[in-house]
């Protein structure tokens, strides 16, 4: 079991984020783990018909099938290590696991095109 199962399963049995499960996120992924966990905390995990966007300080995130096209994802990560996640797909992970997305009924790419 990687280091990411272990947390994710903590977080399915407790079915909220438990400070048990946050030390786990954070031993394995450091800083990306401790925006995830705030990107969660303040409800910026948002779920569209057609995909999860995270919200950013300056930007929104896509996060489609546990990928991020984010510049850490295309440029710092090794895309071999399944432990090796950008702060997005830990959020979005975390979130969908202790239901703390923020469902909207509509589609992502018609709201894209207010913003």
């Amino acid at each position: 079991m990687t280091a990411v199962e272990e947390w994710a399963a903590m977080l399915a049995a407790a079915d909220e984020l438990t400070s048990e499960a946050a030390d786990a996120i954070i031993a394995t992924h450091g800083d990306r783990g401790v925006r995830a966990i705030e990107a969660v905390g303040e409800r910026r995990v948002k779920e569209y018909r057609d995909f999860t966007v995270v919200v950013g300080h300056s930007e929104e995130y896509v996060v489609e099938n546990g990928v991020c096209e984010c510049e850490d994802a295309r440029y710092n990560l090794d895309p071999e290590d399944p432990t090796d996640l950008c702060w997005h797909v830990i959020a979005a992970k975390v979130a969908r696991r202790i239901g703390a997305v923020d469902h909207h009924d509509m589609w992502y790419s018609e709201v894209r095109e207010f913003l």
